[in-house]
């Protein structure tokens, strides 16, 4: 299975954020859980996932990232 297979975004599962094939595990969750500091192994002892299935939401994290444009706010330093 290749990353993209493994998000799914559905409007009927978890209001239709990006999820974890097969789970309800947002991929908020588990890119807002490793910048909180918990491993990889916690994050799949915690809900439920693969090594594969972090890859794959943090790959999906990045291209939304590289996908969106940021403009300075006026005024901001």
């Amino acid at each position: 299975m290749t990353n993209q297979h493994r998000i799914r975004i559905d409007p009927n599962v978890c209001h239709g954020k990006p999820v974890v094939a097969g789970t309800r595990v947002p991929v908020s969750i588990v890119v807002g859980s490793l910048a909180g500091g918990m491993g990889f192994d916690e994050v799949r002892q915690e809900y439920g996932l693969s090594q594969e299935d972090i890859q794959a939401a943090l790959a999906f994290a990045n291209a939304v990232l590289n996908d969106e444009s940021f403009h300075p706010l006026s005024g901001a330093a």
